[in-house]
């Protein structure tokens, strides 16, 4: 389907808009919202940034890329997966480097919208994906023991240390703190689905902790002071930006860039299976951009695509982008309103929070199914991507395993097939083709699989001994595409045969093939009249031309 413009998107949406269907949109902001909020404060919390800037991403990334996104059912907030690289960024350069890195992976998002590159983001294996999610999920759970337990251990670079610390001690758990974390954890657990859609279980628990803490006067740390305003004290500007650290944001500008791109393509594939509308991709990188490049001078974090309050848009009946503008709008009076209420949330809860959504995020059932029928390249990528993403980082573990399965994925079709066979008289006369079938010098090569420099090995093996070949004539019909690694060894063949005094023809070269061939001059160098539809014609018009071993064979 072709790309189309906001503009023909918001035609094809609003074309028949009507207050009937603005109720159905104002029902489901209404249960994104509920959602979301929940959501906001422990992604803001369990990024280093403080709730008020995960509250600020949701709000102002929902309206910004809500407006200027690629399909109506696309919600966009704060998320886990930005969250475990935000929390690295924030202990060693501090909010600035944190803003800097979200301002420059905007500008990277947009510009791959704008050159339309976005399906590119469907090419990091599926394995790979998986790996880092459950790799998420275990670097959220471990870094959110702290608010659970109610403690403050020292900061680490990574989870993998983070966890090692715990078991030197040294510490003292908040029993009431734990307690409450437990209460939040088992009414997400407990809570029925079916009763998710009335009312999510996070905000209920939320809601129970609160009150739980404050009536019973416990002393579990919580959020603290939420500001009335868009605009944190705190936030980007021009004249804080680390300008003398710029070539340490690299990596991390790159991986939110990722991230932030195989959300949008993961959940835009979700939404478009349960919508039949599909993503048109290079337009929410636009907008996801411009909504990430907005963001740090609004004192917020990064934000992408989130799959959990899109499909809650979807189940809870919305039809436009209005649902997430919609739920913006309660997000941000939410926080002038509710803002003395929000303030006596515990962190242990927002632990609870992350915990089970960060469980929940986990493709179990994909996982026991690569693991139960023993795919070892997949096995492998995926053990790799949890172990890198845990140990070192996210960008670490997306270079790694996307290696493995491309390393995999290389050697399985490298397997190029060549048989080199004599001429079969017996066969050619059954096909009714008459040939005097007296040279014995003549051999046909047949391939299969793409000749490209992972099978030039394989392919100089086939063709080791050919002292006593007049005319080797390459069946090329099952060659798909050759690269310039392979058409070098085609000319290395034909230099060798040359030399002595043979022939190196061509039957049935694959288009694509041809193509290659043509553009590096093989066809001329060779000959257009050694090129030829079929193996059989090949050998007719090789036997007509004469063979000089037979010759000499002759004349001994």
């Amino acid at each position: 389907m072709p790309r189309r413009s906001l503009t023909r998107l918001y035609k094809d949406e609003f074309s028949n808009y009507s207050l009937a269907t603005f109720q159905k949109d104002l029902i489901a902001g209404l249960s994104v919202a509920a959602v979301a909020l929940p959501l906001a404060l422990a992604f803001g919390v369990g990024s280093g940034a403080g709730a008020a800037a995960g509250l600020i991403t949701s709000i102002v990334g929902g309206l910004l890329i809500g407006a200027l996104g690629g399909a109506p059912y696309q919600i966009s907030g704060a998320k886990a997966v930005t969250s475990v690289v935000l929390i690295v960024l924030v202990n060693r350069y501090g909010l600035e480097g944190m803003w800097f890195a979200t301002l420059f992976s905007g500008l990277l998002m947009f510009a791959i919208g704008l050159m339309r590159l976005g399906r590119f983001t469907a090419f990091v294996p599926a394995p790979v994906i998986r790996g880092f999610t459950l790799g998420i999920a275990l670097i959220i759970i471990i870094r959110q023991t702290d608010n659970l337990l109610g403690i403050k251990t020292p900061t680490t670079e990574t989870a993998a240390q983070k966890l090692i610390g715990y078991f030197n001690g040294g510490f003292t758990p908040n029993l009431q703190a734990i307690l409450i974390g437990l209460v939040v954890i088992g009414i997400m657990i407990l809570w029925p689905k079916k009763w998710n859609a009335y009312f999510p279980s996070s905000l209920l628990g939320l809601i129970a902790a609160a009150l739980l803490n404050w009536t019973l006067g416990w002393s579990a740390t919580t959020i603290g002071f939420i500001p009335r305003t868009l605009i944190l004290e705190k936030h980007l500007s021009l004249t804080n930006i680390p300008w003398t650290h710029l070539t340490d944001f690299i990596a991390p500008a790159l991986t939110l860039t990722a991230l932030g791109s195989i959300e949008a393509f993961l959940c835009g594939a979700a939404g478009s299976n349960m919508t039949g509308v599909r993503l048109q991709v290079n337009q929410q990188l636009i907008g996801q951009g411009l909504g990430n490049i907005a963001l740090p001078f609004f004192g917020a974090i990064p934000t992408t695509s989130a799959m959990i309050r899109t499909k809650v848009a979807i189940q809870s009946g919305g039809q436009t982008r209005m649902v997430s503008i919609i739920h913006s709008i309660i997000l941000l009076l939410a926080m002038f309103l509710f803002a003395p209420f929000i303030e006596k949330i515990p962190l242990a809860a927002l632990a609870g929070v992350l915990m089970v959504t960060a469980y929940r995020t986990i493709e179990w059932d994909a996982i026991k199914r690569k693991f139960g029928k023993r795919f070892k390249s997949n096995m492998i990528a995926f053990t790799i991507s949890v172990i890198a993403t845990v140990v070192f980082n996210l960008t670490d573990a997306i270079l790694a395993g996307t290696l493995i399965v491309g390393a995999f994925f290389l050697n399985k079709i490298a397997s190029i097939d060549i048989e080199v066979q004599d001429v079969d008289i017996k066969r050619l006369k059954e096909r009714g083709i008459r040939t005097a079938g007296k040279c014995k010098h003549v051999q046909v090569a047949f391939m299969t699989g793409p000749l490209f420099f992972a099978a030039t090995g394989k392919f100089n093996e086939a063709f080791t001994n050919l002292n006593d070949t007049h005319a080797l004539i390459l069946s090329m019909r099952g060659v798909p595409l050759i690269d310039t690694e392979g058409l070098e060894e085609l000319y290395r063949l034909y230099e060798k045969l040359r030399k002595q005094g043979g022939t190196l023809m061509f039957a049935g070269v694959h288009e694509n093939a041809r193509v290659m061939m043509e553009r590096d001059d093989l066809v001329e160098t060779i000959g257009e009249e050694n090129f030829f539809w079929s193996s059989d014609q090949a050998i007719v018009e090789a036997e007509r031309r004469g063979c000089p071993f037979c010759e000499s064979d002759r004349a001994s």
